[in-house]
């Protein structure tokens, strides 16, 4: 016998789980919601807070002409037609009205959004958007809507509440959860049942089994792939397999943290500053244009490097010259963390700076001389380079060890346009439903990353299935209060032309 039950469980209380929840809750259902943290938010705690979104009110009130259509070409272009699945047009078609759902209980916008951002490719028009605080901009309204739904009565958030595995009924049905809640076990049976538990990105096995073993990871440390163990041990197919891309570069952070990234501590992109510093490879030798504009271009290039493992070489001068190099640092700071931070090497000559960071010195050296001939004629006949500020010439000269880093994790649960978990034959698992990161970034971006289509998709998929469960959960379908606002909702669906 189960120890309770309720129409809807969703396990994870980030961005997509409590968008499910809430909405859930909002059309009648009764809803436990679960997390194995002792707070929600999952990686919006860590996250830019970046969203997209074409034809919203912002875009109207600065003038920019927008609309779902143009933000799904982006898209296609962006991902070179990798990002193919329902669920891309479902994301982008609903993106400007979940824009209104957080704007209407509080999200402040940063003053200069819309923009076009750098960090990933760039769209054709301005529709990213983040407040102040990043993530926790978005984080502030989604608790703003969890404590009016707690205060309603039809929600229960269980925190510190881990969730081992599903339970199936005879037939194979998943029926609920088994919940472990400090020394406490119990099951919780529900018409429902929504994994929406994120990424593996903390989970080093699964990172190098379903991406690779080479990425260093920044990942939210619950993000272990929870949802997806489960859900592939009831019979569920996992999507998205060799579709990730890295993030292109990122400092070690402590030699003790298990390999991570100090996710902070990247490497300033040169589409926003003149680049003077030289990337090379464990043997010194550069492998791409430093100036190249496009970060995807630059993301790809990585992936055929040794060990996804690069260095930033530069002297004193560029050092002095250069805008911040590393994200958050100034130019002195950098000198002051010099042999002190992990990954930051400084000597006064090329071969005592590459035995320190672990290059090869002659080849660097080498490729040095290469590099300053080059400065020096004005034209770079290997890569093309067109900014050639000074050559690497002033000591001390610097190198900045950078890895191939991963926030976010492109395999997943597979699912149908609904959102169920569905086998390798895309037969769906009865009662058994994901949304969010545990989908894997490929289900909205492909093979690519697209701005702003991890944490929209996530609000605007879990405000769809939120609704349809709560249309389909047996008893509820006839309630009036559900048939008036699944009215309204239908009127405005953002699955209508």
């Amino acid at each position: 016998m189960p120890d309770r039950s309720v129409d809807v469980v969703v396990v994870g209380a980030g961005a997509a789980g409590i968008a499910c929840a809430v909405t859930a809750v909002e059309n009648g259902a009764r809803t436990l919601l679960l997390d194995k943290s002792d707070d929600v938010g999952g990686a919006l705690h860590i996250s830019a807070g970046h969203l997209s979104a074409a034809g919203t009110d912002r875009q109207a009130e600065r003038g920019i002409d927008d609309d779902w259509a143009r933000h799904r070409a982006d898209i296609d272009r962006i991902s070179r037609g990798t990002a193919t699945g329902p669920l891309v047009d479902l994301a982008v078609r609903g993106a400007a009205d979940t824009m209104r759902w957080l704007v209407d209980d509080g999200y402040v916008y940063a003053h200069s959004v819309p923009r076009i951002v750098s960090s990933h490719e760039a769209y054709s028009r301005p529709r990213t958007y983040y407040g102040p605080g990043g993530g926790q901009a978005v984080l502030r309204v989604l608790r703003h809507k969890l404590d009016r739904a707690l205060a309603g009565g039809l929600l229960e958030l269980s925190l510190g509440s881990y969730v081992p595995r599903l339970l199936l009924d005879p037939a194979g049905a998943v029926v609920g959860v088994q919940v472990r809640a400090g020394d406490r076990q119990y099951r919780v049976l529900a018409a429902r049942v929504v994994l929406a538990t994120g990424g593996y990105g903390a989970n080093p096995a699964l990172l190098a089994d379903l991406e690779s073993p080479a990425l260093r990871t920044s990942a939210w440390h619950t993000a272990t792939g929870d949802g997806l163990t489960m859900a592939v041990a009831v019979g569920a197919d996992v999507a998205g397999r060799g579709t990730w891309i890295p993030t292109f570069g990122g400092l070690p952070a402590d030699p003790d943290d298990g390999g991570r990234a100090a996710w902070p501590a990247r490497p300033v992109l040169t589409a926003d500053r003149v680049p003077w510093e030289i990337y090379v490879d464990r043997r010194g030798r550069r492998f791409m244009a430093e100036d190249e504009p496009s970060i995807d271009a630059k993301e790809r290039v990585l992936t055929g490097v040794e060990g996804m493992t690069f260095w930033q070489v530069l002297d004193a001068r560029a050092v002095r010259a250069s805008q911040p190099v590393v994200g958050g640092w100034t130019p002195g700071e950098l000198a002051e963390r010099a042999n002190r931070h992990p990954g930051v090497h400084a000597a006064d000559t090329l071969a005592g700076l590459a035995r320190l960071a672990g290059i090869e010195p002659d080849g660097l050296i080498a490729q040095v001389r290469e590099y300053n001939a080059a400065v020096a004629q004005g034209h770079d006949p290997v890569f093309g380079r067109r900014s050639l500020p000074a050559p690497v010439r002033e000591p001390p000269f610097y190198a900045l060890e950078n890895h191939g880093t991963t926030l976010v994790t492109f395999a997943g649960i597979a699912v149908d346009v609904d959102l169920a978990v569905v086998d390798g034959t895309g037969r769906g698992l009865p009662g058994l439903y994901a949304v969010g990161e545990v989908l894997g970034a490929a289900a909205t971006c492909g093979n690519s990353f697209c701005g702003g289509m991890l944490l929209t998709p996530a609000l605007t998929l879990g405000r769809l299935l939120g609704a349809r469960l709560a249309q389909t959960v047996p008893g509820l379908r006839n309630n009036p209060q559900t048939e008036a606002r699944n009215a309204m909702q239908a009127r405005g669906s953002p699955g209508d032309d």
